[in-house]
């Protein structure tokens, strides 16, 4: 059975505890802005979402890659092999969630490996709103599609809009 990331923004507080522990885990510095999970703040609401990739079951940033750099790890992770990268960013345009980036030191892409099975984001987080678990399938829209679903039922019964 797989593993995936499942995000619930309404849990996120903003704290960038996620950011801290992803860049230190990456590159052993605690650098927000070279972490591979993100956390977008809504100003307008007041309220954040983080986000990362979702290792996709297209993964158009491996079809996109001319050296066949990104490939799947035993953990089923879209991994950047960062020895064949050539930098061309052809997977950073590729990529429709803006979840590849480039590496500014290495100038090579750069994306959430699942940190080898073990996320430091899920592990810093202190409300929950990132968790790993176990899918029969990879669909990172499930979760927040049964959610919503659940909502509308919610709203029907009780007659409010």
């Amino acid at each position: 059975m797989a593993k995936q990331l499942r995000i619930i923004p309404e849990k996120c507080t903003g704290c960038i505890q996620c950011e801290l522990a992803c860049s230190f885990v990456q590159t052993g510095r605690f650098q927000p802005a070279r972490a591979l999970i993100r956390v977008h703040l809504f100003d307008d609401q007041a309220s954040y979402a983080p986000y990362t990739c979702f290792q996709c079951d297209e993964a158009w940033c491996m079809t996109a890659c001319p050296v066949n750099a990104i490939t799947i790890s035993a953990v089923t992770a879209k991994v950047v092999v960062e020895a064949l990268c050539v930098g061309c960013g052809l997977c950073t345009i590729a990529c429709p969630y803006g979840t590849v980036w480039h590496n500014p030191d290495s100038e090579k892409a750069v994306k959430c490996d699942l940190c080898g099975g073990d996320p430091a984001c899920v592990r810093a987080c202190p409300t929950a709103a990132i968790t790993y678990l176990e899918t029969a399938a990879a669909d990172w829209l499930g979760p927040w599609a049964d959610d919503l679903n659940r909502s509308l039922r919610e709203m029907q019964a009780g007659g409010g809009q």
